[in-house]
């Protein structure tokens, strides 16, 4: 289907979907976060698709933030709906069963900075700004920053970014452990890319067993986590993939892995 506040590729087994209001340095707004959705089902249903990135249009902004004229007018009613609808659009992105890379070239503030939190790792360019200003409009995060940045960083940092309201640099962020890699802009996609072609080159089946025992493992103890380990490597071991990636490695050539979950 076609979109109208974003733009979605696919070439190599990578999708990209880039957040395109730029003139409103890409402001989510309810429409944006629907075709967010839909676009998210639809790379979810496609097994050819082994790798997400996300982007900003234009120089400025990854995501500016929610449209604040649209959020202005909401009661208390329409204000829980709509981060409600906005926490389940950011929880659908952090459960998509491929890695999920955050190319962030620009303002990552408010429920951009949460998008970028949903996703597996964050990439930045220089110039890049990220932060949780709400607390400057008389409000707090609603698209689950509260509760994601915590976990990355830690409550001491999660609650001094919160609270305050900051804007953190680019080499902040590096230094914070909330973002893995820094750049010039203009070698942020190419940076980007290379990473994702790397694991899009990998076993579909693995990619997603490692992300599920990362991410379910963290909500859990360890002793449970080592469990949710052994099912993932027992049910990789018996994937065409790991047929595949061993027998490739006794013949000494690369394998080709075809991602069928089967």
């Amino acid at each position: 289907m076609g979109f109208e506040n974003i733009i979605v590729n696919a070439a190599e087994g990578i999708a990209t979907i880039t957040f395109n209001r730029p003139k409103a340095l890409n402001a989510l707004n309810s429409a944006l976060l629907a075709e967010l959705s839909q676009a998210l089902d639809d790379i979810a249903a496609d097994e050819d698709i082994r790798v997400l990135v996300l982007t900003g249009a234009g120089e400025k902004a990854f995501v500016a933030g929610a449209d604040i004229k649209e959020l202005a007018v909401l009661s208390a009613l329409q204000a829980k709906s709509f981060a409600a609808k906005g926490q389940a659009v950011i929880s659908k992105l952090c459960e998509l069963p491929i890695p999920v890379i955050a190319a962030v070239n620009g303002y990552a503030l408010g429920g951009g900075m949460e998008i970028a939190l949903a996703c597996d790792f964050i990439y930045a360019a220089e110039s890049a700004n990220l932060g949780l200003p709400e607390t400057t409009l008389g409000l707090i995060p609603g698209f689950g920053g509260t509760q994601r940045l915590s976990r990355l960083i830690g409550p001491n940092q999660a609650k001094e970014m919160i609270y305050t309201g900051k804007m953190v640099s680019a080499t902040q962020a590096l230094a914070l452990g909330l973002v893995n890699q820094v750049m010039a802009p203009d070698a942020l996609n190419d940076t980007v890319m290379q990473t994702a072609r790397a694991m899009a080159a990998k076993g579909r089946v693995s990619l997603r067993a490692a992300k599920e025992a990362v991410n379910n493992g963290l909500n859990t103890d360890l002793a449970t986590g080592l469990k949710i380990e052994q099912d993932g490597f027992a049910l990789c071991m018996v994937s065409e993939d790991a047929a595949e990636g061993t027998r490739a490695f006794i013949e000494k050539r690369k394998p080709v892995f075809n991602g069928r979950f089967s």
